[in-house]
This record gives C-alpha cells, structure tokens and sequence, in this order.
C-alpha cells in the first residue's frame, strides 16, 4: 500500500546543542527507526539531514556507498533530503548578497549531486530536496516587495540547478523563514518562483497549523485571537482554507503534531512545536487532518508523493531514545495511510 512511511533523521540535530542537549547520532537514530514494528508493519525509509554530524554534504562517493549500506542493511531507504543552505552550514540568505546567494546556491548543488548518485546507487526512488530562504521574517520585513523577489530570483536559479540533476525542490514553510512565515506570503513565493514542475511546498502538520494563528504575521491569521481550542468546526475550516491554498503545491509530506505554542532550541530560531502524537495537548486529530492535506476538493487522494514522514523536532532527547516513541509514532502513519493511502 502507498504512501511509504519514512522517519525523520534530522529531530537528532535540529535544536541541540550547547544550550540544549547533544545531537543524536544517525547510526542510532536509523537503529531506533529500524527496531520499531506495529501488527508487522515496520518503517520503509528515512528522510536525510545533508549536514554533519549526520551525513557530509561534501560527500565523496565511497563516503555515500558506506552510507547506503548501512541503511540498506537496516531494510531500508532514502527519501527526502534537506539541503543545508543556512549560513551556519555553509549556505547564505536566499536574499543576500550575491556572495550569500552563491553560498546558497551551491548547498543546493551538492544535496542535488548527493541525491543523483543515490539514485545510481539504487537506494533513493523518490523524494525531494527540501530548502527554505534561509533569512529570519524581521529582515525581510525591511522590504518585503524587494526582498520577495530577490528569494524567489534566487529560488528559480536553485530549479535551474535541481532540474539538471532530474531533481525537485520543496519550501517547507515555517514562521521562522521570511517570506514563508505566513500562508499566504509562501503561496505569493510560489507563485512568483513560477517553476511548478520543479518547486513545490512540503507541508508539515505542525508548522502549518501555526499558520492559521498569524504567528509573525498576524494579518494572515485563519483563527480567531480568542480562539476556543474546543470548537473542532472553527479548526478545521481554517485548515481547510490552508490547506486549499497549498495543497496545490504541495510535494511532500509530514505527518506531525502541535500544542498551539511555538518552541526553539539549540541554534533554531522559534518555530512550530512538534508534540509527541499522543501528547494531550496536541490540537489537532491528526489522522483527520492529514486528510486535508492528502485528499483533493473531491475527497480523492492526490497522489502527488510517494511517502510521508514523521516530523518531530526539538524532543528531549530521553523522548527520542524510547523505543516506545517510535512504535506511538508509525502506528500514527499506519492509520493515516489506512485512512487516505492508496494501492
């Protein structure tokens, strides 16, 4: 049955740090990935972060072969890649200088090349490449017009570079990246970019429902200020709303979960938080809401993505080391590809 579960490998990086805790490496974090099992069903595949300690984005082909047989070995394989584009890994500002877009750019390149010989080597059949502006909503708010067209000038050349290698790139949008922190502001991106073939929107569940709250721009907010968490109706035409305006774009996808709050830690700036998908503060029924996403206007599935991953970043790290996390979190996917999968 389609889509393929995969799980995220980057929540072992993502907000650790000298201010939180230390990375997780990705040996673990694929041997935890590979031990999970719900009524005989287990993990098809993991999604890679391009960026050490995980995987080196200057990896030479010995080094990914090695790769690839440590996760073959695992019964696994690779999906969707992060392409490591912020300055602090060797990327720059979509919006910069044209040394920073260069910077960009070039981290582009390589995930791309990364992506091509994985694809030789067998073990990566589908999958994205996924970037952001890699700029924070207060600098682009300096200029929004101007700064708007510099990312999506710097994004189109990103596609030139992608579809050279037979790849596609996805924005994931969060509120923590200028011209993608609202819903609205990430469809005008995409819209300015005009590369559909090339450049789509991967949507996570639990930065998007932070869409509907006007996070960092209040003028774009679906919910009311004073919005009962209770009123399951109100919630979920605001997410449809959302979801109609991006659905569209959108190729690839992360099954996730959210408190209503945001959350930053480590060297990542505030953002969605991720909650356990059983947390009982989490605000959305997350198999219903997933539909929203994986579903058409005519209830049919669309098809546009051959898996779904698993998105939970920022956990501690006692969290992320339970076996039982990763059995809650594929018996999630289970019954969201039981509800809106297909044969």
């Amino acid at each position: 049955m389609k889509p393929a579960l995969h799980n995220a490998m980057w929540p072992g990086l993502v907000g650790k740090g000298p201010d939180s805790e230390p990375p997780i490496d990705l040996e673990t974090m694929l041997d935890l990935t590979a031990a999970a099992e719900v009524d005989g069903v287990k993990f098809d595949g993991v999604d890679l972060f391009l960026s050490l300690p995980h995987v080196d984005i200057d990896s030479t082909k010995e080094d990914l072969v090695r790769l690839t047989d440590g996760i073959a070995k695992r019964n696994l394989v690779i999906g969707s890649m992060v392409a490591p584009v912020w300055p602090p890994t060797g990327g720059g500002s979509a919006m910069g200088s044209e040394e920073e877009r260069k910077s960009f750019l070039t981290q582009v390149r390589k995930a791309c090349e990364i992506g091509k010989t994985l694809r030789e080597i067998g073990i990566r059949r589908y999958g994205v490449i996924r970037i952001d502006s890699a700029t924070g909503p207060s600098e682009w708010a300096k200029d929004p017009v101007g700064n708007t067209k510099r990312i999506a000038k710097t994004f189109r050349e990103a596609c030139d570079i992608a579809e050279g290698y037979g790849e596609r790139l996805a924005a994931e949008g969060e509120i923590c990246w200028g011209a993608m922190h609202s819903w609205r502001r990430m469809v005008e991106l995409l819209e300015m970019v005009d590369r559909p073939k090339i450049i789509g929107f991967q949507a996570d569940m639990a930065h998007s429902l932070l869409y509907t709250l006007g996070y960092n721009a209040p003028e774009d907010r679906l919910l009311p200020e004073d919005f009962d968490w209770s009123s399951e109706e109100v919630l979920m035409a605001a997410l449809r709303k959302l979801t109609d305006a991006l659905r569209p774009w959108t190729i690839d996808f992360h099954v996730a979960q959210n408190d209503g709050t945001v959350h930053g830690t480590g060297s990542h700036d505030t953002t969605g938080r991720h909650c356990p998908v059983n947390d009982p503060n989490g605000k959305m029924d997350i198999v219903k809401v997933a539909g929203l996403w994986m579903r058409d206007a005519s209830g049919a599935p669309t098809k546009a993505y051959q898996h779904i991953c698993w998105d939970g970043c920022m956990f501690p790290n006692a969290t992320m080391t339970s076996a039982q996390t990763w059995r809650d979190v594929l018996g999630t996917l289970i019954a969201v590809r039981d509800a809106h999968g297909w044969d």
